[in-house]
């Protein structure tokens, strides 16, 4: 299977200024899904997407390849991810070079195990799934069963729809959220559904003990605390 990583990354960032080059325990941001892919050995080619030359130099000093600047339509905080696939799925085409899927590596989700990535495509590969994201277990506390939405007449019913709580813990059946680290998708699902989750939906585990999603310096300091555990572990 030949598949296209993408790391998109933007200028331009509000609630942490400048994030996907900071530095993140004295490396910039972009540094730690780097090291990442250079652990795969199943990803055909990895681009970065951006339209900042800030953070193009960054990528091309670490050794990451820019082959393109991503348009300014494409780059706005309201811009689409797909958009952005879409956009470097069709740069290749051009040149007469397709993949079979695209595996999208958010640098705001930095911290990955060793392996995740090729891991995350064995399963990919052999599942027939349309897609596969990387997930964490939801505490049962904020399990979809035991969650409340209001209703126009300002009563609470279980987002479910169930008729009736779980009343025990046990009993839950298991619920998952993204963790952000990876997407896989078919390049047919992209193109054709104009999704990046089609109708067969497969996943893999993350690491609690090293999730931050980056998007408030609130974030950012979880970052370097984790950044220390993993430093002394």
């Amino acid at each position: 299977m030949k598949i296209l990583g993408i790391i998109p990354v933007r200028g331009g960032s509000k609630g942490i200024p400048g994030k996907n080059i900071k530095l993140l325990g004295g490396k910039p941001l972009i540094a730690y899904t780097k090291r990442s892919i250079d652990e795969s050995s199943l990803l055909s080619k990895v681009v970065v997407s951006t339209d900042d030359d800030a953070i193009s130099k960054v990528a091309l000093d670490l050794g990451l390849d820019v082959p393109f600047k991503r348009p300014s339509s494409l780059a706005d905080d309201q811009a689409p991810t797909l958009g952005v696939i879409i956009h470097c799925l069709d740069y290749f085409e051009n040149k007469g070079e397709t993949f079979d899927a695209v595996c999208i590596l958010q640098v705001t989700s930095p911290f990955r195990r060793r392996g995740m990535i090729d891991e995350a495509i064995h399963k990919f590969s052999s599942s027939g799934a349309d897609t596969l994201v990387s997930v964490l277990p939801v505490p049962h506390e904020y399990n979809p069963h035991w969650i409340f939405e209001e209703n126009e007449e300002g009563f609470l019913f279980i987002s479910t729809g169930d008729e009736a709580l779980i009343s025990q813990r046990q009993k839950l059946p298991k619920a998952f959220f993204r963790d952000g680290a990876i997407y896989l998708t078919k390049s047919s699902v992209i193109k054709e559904r104009h999704s990046i989750f089609g109708e067969k939906l497969t996943y893999i585990l993350g690491d609690p003990k090293f999730h931050v999603n980056l998007d408030t310096l609130e974030d950012w300091d979880e970052a370097e605390k984790i950044i220390k555990k993993i430093n002394n572990s």
